[in-house]
């Protein structure tokens, strides 16, 4: 009941945006979980997201095809129990500009932008299935071209981004063996005032910062070597960016994964973001005569792709422990188990230790009470024989 639930109030979440930037760690494609790595643990996490169509045919017109591929990588580092900082570089890009072909410099950008991100999490009591963190990031322009069209919105400014993060354990013991449900809710701050989105200075620019909320939730099912999920990612614009702005409009995409672990160091992901709902374009192209701000391509293209493919994988680098054979695997968790089982002991103690201290105290309170009325009886007697 409870996973149907979930679901359903994932599928009914409106007006959703692509632009949930992926930061490796622990989590879905999108998705961050609210648990941190493990203090010392490497990984590394990298992909490509990718579309293509063939546009631009018929009467008189020669066919091509479009493409819209990204390449991210991200590295994650536990540095204890609470805290995990994360370098993340956008490695390529496509912009589709200019008329160099495919590979010109005008036509991606390699690296694009680079994200910092230091998460504290793994919040929570002992035994509760809820784990709660907080997610800082910063992303740097290091990137040749921004504002790029079928992307999410980038301005060539250093962007702040607070992400509040909530997770759900089903098995609490070992939170991975069990289906898990996550959610985010973030604030991105673009720092734009003032930035060039075309070449021409006489066109509009930012008045006022624009940003945005961004939400994302997910569910991950796991099923021995393979783990599946849905998540969905939403969010509205506070402040709006100008109409020389590329991605100004909502657009919602579902996306389903599966993840197939053929060791406990290695996951390959797989997923497609499929199009749900595409708002109307706000932006104003050089062919209105308001701007200078390049059209689309191919005027059959939509705003956003009908449709994204995701490949990646996460390697788990540091501990070596991760590489040792099965049977050193479950002695870990057996000692993991152990000292689980210690600590709950230690807290039932404490537990028992608190209310043995509670009792004191109300039998010292009853004794103090029965005192004060025995001296309001004496002094009532003594009123009485005066009188």
């Amino acid at each position: 009941m409870k996973k149907t639930m979930i679901i359903l109030f994932l599928c009914l979440i409106p007006r959703i945006l692509p632009g949930v930037p992926r930061l490796g760690g622990i989590g879905l494609l999108y998705v961050q979980s609210a648990r941190t790595l493990e203090k010392g643990y490497l990984e590394f996490s990298g992909g490509t997201r990718y579309f293509g169509k063939i546009a631009s045919f018929g009467e008189g017109r020669k066919a091509y095809t479009l493409w819209n591929v990204q390449l991210y990588s991200a590295f994650n580092y536990g540095v204890n129990e609470h805290i995990e900082l994360a370098v993340a570089p956008i490695l390529y890009q496509d912009t589709n500009r200019g008329k160099g072909g495919r590979y010109s410099k005008e036509a991606i950008n390699v690296p694009d932008d680079l994200f910092l991100t230091a998460k504290f999490g793994s919040y929570g009591t002992l035994g509760s299935p809820y784990v709660y963190g907080i997610q800082l990031f910063l992303r740097f322009p290091t990137a040749n071209q921004h504002n790029i069209i079928y992307e999410p919105y980038s301005a060539g400014r250093v962007g702040l981004g607070l992400n509040a993060l909530l997770s759900y354990y089903s098995n609490t013991s070992f939170p991975d063996d069990g289906w898990s449900a996550h959610a985010n809710l973030g604030y991105v701050n673009h720092n734009d005032v003032g930035a060039d989105l075309t070449e021409e200075k006489t066109d509009p620019s930012p008045n006022a910062m624009s940003s945005e909320i961004v939400f994302a939730a997910g569910v991950l099912f796991p099923a021995d070597a393979f783990d599946f999920s849905i998540e969905l990612t939403a969010g509205a614009f506070l402040t709006r960016p100008p109409e020389t702005a590329y991605s100004r409009e909502y657009v919602s995409y579902i996306t389903p994964a599966v993840y197939y672990k053929p060791y406990r160091w290695l996951t390959i992901q797989a997923g497609l973001d499929i199009r749900l709902f595409s708002g109307i374009d706000l932006t104003e192209y050089a062919t209105g005569g308001k701007t200078h701000l390049p059209p689309p391509p191919t005027e059959d293209f939509p705003n956003y792709p009908g449709w994204r493919g995701v490949l990646g994988l996460k390697i788990n680098i540091l501990p070596k422990s991760l590489y040792a054979s099965d049977e050193a695997e479950i002695r870990r968790r057996s000692a993991e188990r152990r000292r689980l089982m210690e600590q709950m002991m230690q807290e039932q103690e404490d537990t028992d230790a608190a209310e043995q201290e509670l009792n004191r105290i109300q039998s010292e309170r009853r004794k103090v009470e029965e005192e004060l009325e025995r001296l309001r009886k004496l002094l009532d007697s003594e009123k009485q024989k005066n009188q």
